[in-house]
Formats: C-alpha cells, structure tokens, sequence
C-alpha cells in the first residue's frame, strides 16, 4: 500500500489499534438481529428504530451535505472500532461539546438490568479532541448505511454536523450527540453510580471496564488529555479490587 493510499499515514501509532472493518462485528451488524434477546428481556418492540425511520434519518442528516467525502468525528467506541471503511484517520477537536459518561446500557452491549454498564456520549461542553475519519466519497451511501445502523440503533443519539478542528484545519464532520429525550442517556447519575456501572457491567461486546480501557489506551496513544475517563478507569479498578479482598 503506498503512502498516499495509507489511512494511518498522519497517525501511525495507530496502526494495528484501530479494528479493521472487515473483521468488525459492527460491519454486518443490524438491529432486528437482537429482537428475539429484547423479547426475552420483555422489551417491546419498539425498543429501537425501525429500519424506516433510521434511513429516513440519515438521508435527511446528509441530504445539505457537500457532495465528496465525509468526515466521522469518533469520540468513544468508534475510535478503536468504527465498522465503517475509511481512507484517512486525524487527530481532531470539537469546542463546545465534551465526552460524558451518560449512556447507561442495561440491553446487553455492555451491561444488563442487573448490572448496568456506562458509556460515554458526546454532550455540551468546553470541549472534545478524538479522530476524524474520512469515507471516500464513491463509499458514503453504503457506509453510513452500516455507521447508522449501529449508532443509531435505539435513539439515543442525534447526528449532528460539527467542525472538527485539526491540523490541516477545520473539518465539517458528522457525530452523534447525546439525546436527553431519550431514557438511557443518564446525566443524573451519582459518580458512585457511574464507577459501579463501569466496574461490573458486560455484555455481547464485552465488559464497561474494557470499554474505558480502550477509550483510555487510544487517548494516551494520541497524546490526549481527558482527566475524567482516567479517573473513572482508575477508580472502577479501585472498585473491583476492593471486591476481590473483601
């Protein structure tokens, strides 16, 4: 593969870090999949969008869009496992949005009722550095197809076109912000709420503590401070190892 066709060319502490999209479970992911694990759970059937409304979402999202490649701005999972095939990787930053761990997940990704797991949105705040990534313009329809199937699952998002600021300059990116009508999105939880949630919740995709981990393990591979995510990883070890000696 020659440079210029290199996605990891501005990044390559990231090579090998980052999911290849052809081994992802998300790139052939979809919704209905899990309807039989919702009803069993006794969820009823709306618990997520209709493959109608999201497509009528993401067409209505990229309809203004300039036509071209397209910018993801990837702030928690999607930075070590995006699903989606992208050209370019960069380092970026978004004012006046923050990462917040406010995604309570008790439908099996990385919790359960049980045992609830947390993620992180993207909410209002003083700022949030991440990746961008670029789709190839000829790619975009099919792989927000697969990026919309994934985030925008239940809701609990609202896509959303940010600047992502890098060092090249602005990019006009799309991102999925947290959705506050939306019941899973908890930013009144205790922060003894979210370091249990994170400490004991897993799910199909494994376990919260891995989650922040990773997030964690691309942060400091990118130089990128974010003091809340290491202090919630430091005090979710904290937790277990208190379980384990009693």
């Amino acid at each position: 593969m020659s440079a210029e066709h290199d996605p990891f060319t501005h990044h390559p502490e990231l090579r090998g870090k980052i999911v290849d999209p052809a081994d992802s479970f998300f790139r052939n992911f979809k919704p209905s999949d899990f309807d039989g694990r919702m009803k069993a759970l006794g969820l009823p059937p709306h618990w997520r969008l209709s493959d109608e409304e999201r497509e009528a979402m993401r067409k209505r999202v990229l309809a203004d869009r300039p036509e071209g490649d397209l910018w993801v701005f990837a702030y928690g999972s999607l930075m070590w496992d995006p699903g989606f095939k992208f050209v370019e990787v960069r380092k970026a930053h978004v004012d006046g949005y923050a990462r917040s761990f406010c995604l309570k997940d008790e439908l099996g990704a990385r919790g359960t009722r049980d045992a609830p797991g947390l993620m992180a949105a993207l909410d209002r705040g003083t700022g949030c550095t991440g990746l961008a990534f670029r789709i190839d313009g000829a790619c975009v329809e099919e792989e927000t197809a697969i990026l919309w199937r994934r985030e925008m699952a239940t809701g609990v998002y609202i896509a959303t076109f940010v600047e992502a600021v890098s060092e090249v300059g602005p990019l006009p990116a799309v991102t999925f912000v947290a959705n506050h009508e939306a019941s899973r999105i908890r930013s009144d939880l205790t922060r003894d709420e979210q370091v249990r949630y994170i400490a004991t919740g897993a799910g199909v995709l494994g376990s919260s503590l891995e989650y922040v981990e990773n997030l964690a393990e691309h942060l400091t591979a990118l130089d990128i401070e974010d003091a809340e995510v290491f202090s919630l990883l430091a005090a979710a070890r904290d937790h277990n190892a208190q379980e384990r000696h009693g």
